[in-house]
């Protein structure tokens, strides 16, 4: 099933451009693609080059965690369609934890699970940096080093990176000298890792194996590989940006025949994609024309109708002047293009004059579906436009796609049970105190104790959305997504099971008007999996008379925003529908304050959504639009 991308729509010409001229910008090259799986499948096309041509016993290192996962597929499929052997592959980890847990908890569990169990790699060829019991220093220093010299000179060493620019528990600080040893891991490290310990940074170990920085240098190859949106900061600090103690990976910029391969999200932040007219000759549409004006307004701190022909020609614009100037009507132009993004009604405003509007008036009422990845997503990301559809008179649904149970707290059953006993409406805080004891590090939750968080988030869900007037009887609708219901943190694969789900209720209420999570960060996270079963539906769907009249647009979560080059509808708020807003945000109480997997942003979920909107209207008001308390933005789909 293909992975979910935003269109081109505009941008580097890159046919007959020169690399090195691509590569202006890049201390290592980037090689940019549609998707992780298109660059694994590239990438993956020369690992078995190498193995092939190489005449011998190729020595390859692998990174750790889900990064090469897709990489994994493309090579196990290209196993079993007879393309490659790798009875003649040493494999080398880079990392583990110290002492090393349970395989399921292991570093190293993707390795075996997703590659070494499906391919005929000899198991005296797989070394992975593990020691399972504490031994004293001298053993580990001696284990340390003998691991260290086999995985010198490696042939082809494939490695990922951290969001902190982190390589293989290299953290910031690393030297670039530094050999296999042992480390102790940061709390921001093991929090990150906490993920994969049901949420207990307690649980999570603060020590691991990790190969030097010296040793991956020794490799004869290294191939970078980093995906989706929340990499596109650390990919530009290690592509662009000088040498750097505090972004690890930086050092392999030194390296003499390394690469990186990245998806389009991972690569947002590149020069070649910021200002690609700073790289070469340009396709410039008109949302590509926008982008770059804005951009301008950046770099000069000035209104859109401020900017002058010199400002466009210091800043690399000059291609745009003469294709499109003088320098005044482009201003106009993107001026009026901006502002015509602004609507106030989301569902379309009736008997309006829609020629500049971002949605038409008729028909009006409009049917409409919120798909909601969590329960709480909806009023989080869009909430303010959701309360406008709904208070405007339109037919508005949600779906929450996911039930979001591994997301509440136990403490919050009990919580929950306590209260129901109080108010007699039963005692049963003893049984489901004894299920939470029952549970096992690294198992499924029980499956009572997870209907119990299910209900929790349900009603939660329900009571948000009554708060601004939404029928929750007949408008909610709680999908349960089967991919969701493992139980446990990682998740199952989309199937046809989840789509059909979503092509039922798409069929029952047939909308004007869908929304979907555009999130585009974690490839294999619940948001992007949503999205794309939604997709899917829709593009099984085709041909149905209802489809004609339907648009799709996108929201973002409460973390990252629409850049307003690709914004096609922005929605302002007033102060009391912010409040309005964040009132039914505080209606998600599991979530509130002691959420399990939190990251590392320490805000709740409404300041990063409200922080995140008014800083939107901030910026509408700098480049000279009308100045709003909040503005939620969304790009069109189709």
């Amino acid at each position: 099933m293909k992975k979910f991308a935003l269109p081109k729509d505009g941008g580097l010409i890159e046919e007959g451009l020169p690399i090195g001229i691509k590569h202006t910008y890049e201390k290592i090259p980037a090689h940019i693609y549609e998707d992780e799986v298109t660059a694994s499948e590239r990438l993956a096309e020369k690992i078995v080059d190498y193995i092939n041509g190489n005449g011998g016993v190729l020595r390859l290192g692998l990174t750790t965690g889900s990064s090469p996962v897709a990489l994994y597929r493309s090579l196990v499929r290209r196993y079993q369609s007879g393309e490659v052997s790798f009875r003649n592959v040493e494999i080398y980890s880079i990392d583990e934890y110290y002492p090393a847990p349970a395989d399921h908890y292991s570093r190293n569990r993707r390795l075996y699970e997703d590659f070494l169990a499906h391919v005929d790699v000899k198991p005296e060829n797989v070394h992975v940096p593990k020691l399972s019991e504490i031994h004293d220093s001298a053993y580990v220093a001696r284990f340390c080093a003998e691991y260290d010299a086999k995985a010198k000179d490696l042939d082809v060493l494939i490695m990922g990176t951290g969001e902190k620019g982190q390589i293989g528990f290299n953290e910031n600080g690393a030297s670039e000298k530094c050999r296999t040893r042992t480390v102790l891991l940061p709390y921001g490290s093991r929090k990150r890792q906490a993920k994969n310990f049901a949420g207990n940074v307690n649980e999570t170990p603060d020590k691991a194996i990790a190969m030097g920085i010296s040793t991956m240098m020794s490799a004869k190859q290294i191939h970078l590989i980093a995906w989706g949106e929340d990499k596109a900061d650390v990919v530009k600090k290690i592509v662009e940006d000088p040498v750097n103690p505090a972004c690890p990976a930086s050092y392999l910029q030194n390296h003499e025949n390394i690469s990186f391969y990245v998806d389009d999200n991972a690569a947002a932040q590149l020069t070649r994609n910021v200002a690609p007219w700073l790289v070469g000759p340009c396709e410039w549409t008109p949302k590509f024309i926008r982008k770059a004006v804005v951009w301008l307004c950046e770099q000069v701190h000035k209104p859109i109708l401020k900017l002058t022909q010199g400002d466009y020609l210091s800043n690399g614009l000059g291609e745009l002047l003469e294709l499109f100037g003088p320098y005044d009507k482009i201003n106009i132009n993107v001026f009026n293009d901006l502002q015509h993004t602004i609507s106030g009604w989301p569902g379309g405003k009736p008997g309006a004059d829609d020629s500049t509007r971002p949605v038409p008036s008729a028909p009006f009422p409009k049917r409409v579906v919120i798909f909601s990845p969590h329960p709480d997503d909806d009023v989080i990301s869009m909430g303010g436009t959701f309360i406008r559809l709904t208070e405007q008179g339109h037919d508005v649904h949600v779906a929450y796609e996911t039930s979001g149970n591994v997301a509440v707290h136990d403490d919050v059953v009990l919580q929950h049970m306590d209260a129901a006993r109080e108010l007699g409406f039963g005692d049963r805080f003893d049984e489901v105190k004894e299920i939470i004891a029952s549970k096992k590090p690294g198992q499924p939750e029980p499956r009572a104790l997870l209907e119990l968080k299910g209900a929790i988030r349900r009603a939660e869900a329900k009571s948000a959305v009554r708060s601004f007037g939404l029928n929750d009887e007949t408008n909610t609708h709680f999908l349960n997504l089967p991919f969701y219901e493992t139980g446990g943190i990682k998740k199952g694969q989309r199937t046809q099971a989840d789509i059909d789900i979503i092509i039922d209720l798409l069929r029952k209420v047939q909308p004007h008007q869908i929304y979907l999570a555009g999130d585009l960060a974690d490839p294999h996270g619940t948001h992007r999996v949503c999205t794309e079963a939604v997709l899917e539906a829709l593009n099984q769907l085709k041909g149905e008379k209802w489809l004609e009249e339907c648009h799709v647009w996108l929201y973002r979560g409460a973390w990252m925003e629409w850049e307003l080059g690709k914004v096609d509808m922005a929605v302002p708020l007033s102060p009391d529908e912010v409040i309005k807003k964040r009132h039914a945000i505080y209606r998600h109480l599991s979530q509130k304050d002691i959420v399990p997997f939190p990251g590392e942003d320490p805000r709740e979920f409404w300041q990063r959504a409200e922080e995140r909107t008014q800083n939107t209207a901030r910026f509408y008001d700098e480049l000279g639009m009308a100045e709003y308390q909040a503005i939620e933005v969304f790009v069109k789909l189709f």
